[in-house]
């Protein structure tokens, strides 16, 4: 979510957003008996919802924001509206793919799809640039047209990105196995698993060239999942990578669209998701999780709990500490950290795209190919170039914008921002932090500006309103303590550590959403699919069947 900027063009209050999708809370509204309760409506948890739904469960979801869908929601103010996470989507082009089929069941085939240009990321290293295209072929002669000379090492590359995705399949049923065969699958798993799945992304990559411009290139999507090349696992970089391969995609109507199309399966067996709903603590009684306690004093019963709220949200403050001390959750979150936390600019303008020449390819842009030393400078001075700065026109994107908003039109910056440089504003209230916590918005949205001056020289002047976001407006809308946006990161540690996986040690406790298996919209998902999974048993094996399988 966001806070709102004055602007030199027009200044605004912080109006309500008009997109509220969800039912407001009320204990009175409640209509028990509930066979499962989900906290969080991201769309791990909604994922979730709908899945036990189609078993015929009657699931609540409580989200403490005042409309559903996480970072999967939309927002409007001052006749404008952003998406806040849901930038491009990939995979989603044809019917037979996971993504595809798993978006098509959570929303009864309600939502569709509206594709990017083929050049669906554009790179830019300073003053170089280059153009990541839709289509494996595409994509492949693009990269040999421009370094001809590493043909062997983008074959090899290409190679390992399908790999990987076909080991994922191993590694996600491990996740949902019992406990008692989660050491021979693992033995297994390190067996006929290449030695570079969860290895380092640099690394990996310099085993097949010394080109540090090609790597670069390859990796310049690492805003997607927050560490840069040297950090990440080389797993989570071949997911994204082969997400997109084939070209990104975005949600006709707008991100809001999602929950939208997936609540009404939540419905169909009496079940609900309610906003406005904060949930206080998970209700434990003699070892096993019996439902929650709402920040009104309801108590809410039932037999089985869905945490999507994050397991450091789930650990550190939803579960009696008393408890997680006598489980090894304790210990694990000591070897798991959250992820980067970001600056969001949201921007409007008095005209259509179309006028405008707003692209429909996202930009990356970066100071160097040398992506680890420019962040080091710019956490160690804030002053310093952005390490990264990521450009979205959502307005662009999808084709009923103009329908919505007539002759308007936005766009999304986004860039990093450690929490602690607002931290000591934590505990003021939203839009009431003071002046120089303004200020240092002001300043930061200013040169974010610039960076779109410098690739749409042509916009200058022709901005009516804008707002930016920091880590704050993250953990007062979407409860992360730190403003991270991608859970946890997604570093080699992260995917060793076995307790990330839907049962937890707590009888009737499960979690859900992206800390399980990865971040992304998709990741989230799967997650939300293999809770649901593990929870239905028998019953859910159609369901898997038909979503993993096709």
């Amino acid at each position: 979510m966001t806070e709102a900027v004055a602007t030199p063009q027009k200044k605004s209050g912080l109006t309500p957003s008009t997109i509220r999708i969800g039912k407001r809370y009320r204990a009175n509204r409640l209509n028990g008996d509930y066979d499962a309760i989900v906290i969080g409506s991201g769309i791990g948890g909604l994922t979730a919802a709908a899945s036990l739904a189609s078993f015929g469960y009657k699931v609540v979801v409580f989200e403490q924001h005042y409309t559903a869908g996480g970072f999967t929601h939309s927002y409007s103010r001052n006749g404008y509206e952003w998406d806040v996470g849901v930038h491009y989507i990939g995979d989603v082009g044809v019917k037979t793919t996971l993504a595809r089929r798993l978006f098509d069941f959570i929303s009864n085939n309600e939502l569709q799809w509206q594709a990017m240009d083929s050049t669906y990321d554009r790179i830019y290293l300073g003053e170089d640039s280059f153009d990541l295209v839709a289509g494996r072929n595409n994509f492949r002669d693009n990269l040999l047209k421009r370094f001809p000379e590493e043909k062997a090492a983008i074959d090899e590359y290409l190679f390992r990105l399908g790999r990987v995705s076909d080991a994922m399949q191993h590694f996600t049923v491990e996740r949902m196995l019992p406990s008692f065969m989660v050491k021979a699958s693992r033995l297994v798993r390190e067996r006929t698993m290449p030695d570079y799945f969860n290895r380092p992304t640099r690394q990996v990559l310099e085993e097949l060239t010394s080109n540090q411009k090609l790597i670069a290139f390859l990796t310049g999507q690492w805003g997607d999942n927050g560490m840069p090349p040297a950090q990440s696992s080389f797993l989570i970089h071949a997911l994204i990578a082969k997400h997109y391969l084939y070209g990104g995609y975005y949600p006709v109507g707008g991100a809001s669209r999602m929950a939208e199309t997936i609540i009404p399966q939540i419905q169909k067996n009496g079940g609900e998701v309610f906003t406005y709903a904060a949930v206080e603590r998970i209700l434990i009684e003699q070892g096993k999780a019996v439902g929650v306690r709402m920040k009104d004093g309801t108590d809410v019963h039932a037999p089985i709990v869905i945490s999507n709220a994050g397991v450091f949200n789930t650990f550190n403050r939803l579960v009696p500490s008393e408890l997680v001390d006598k489980t090894s959750y304790a210990r694990g979150l000591q070897k798991v950290k959250p992820s980067m936390a970001n600056l969001s600019l949201y921007i409007g303008l008095q005209d259509t795209s179309e006028n405008l020449k707003l692209p429909k390819t996202n930009l990356w842009i970066y100071p160097s190919e040398r992506y680890e030393q420019d962040i080091d400078k710019f956490m160690a001075d804030p002053e310093q170039d952005f390490p990264l700065v990521y450009i979205s026109f959502p307005s662009a994107k999808d084709p009923t914008f103009n329908e919505r908003y007539p002759n308007r039109s936005t766009i999304e910056i986004v860039a990093p921002c450690p929490w602690e440089w607002v931290q000591q504003w934590a505990d003021k209230p939203w839009g009431k932090r003071g002046d120089d916590y303004e200020a240092l918005k002001e300043r930061f949205a200013q040169r974010l500006l610039e960076k779109l001056y410098e690739k749409l020289p042509h916009l200058r002047g022709k901005i009516d309103y804008y707002e930016l976001a920091t880590p704050l407006s993250t953990q007062f809308f979407c409860w992360y303590e730190k403003g991270e946006i991608y859970g946890l990161d997604h570093d080699p540690q992260r995917f060793e550590q076995n307790w990330l996986r839907p049962k937890t040690e707590i009888e009737g406790l499960y979690l859900t959403g992206q800390d399980i298996m990865t971040c992304g919209v998709v990741g989230a998902m799967i997650g939300g699919l293999m809770t649901a999974v593990t929870i239905g048993g028998v019953k859910a094996l159609p369901l898997a069947k038909k979503i993993f399988v096709g």
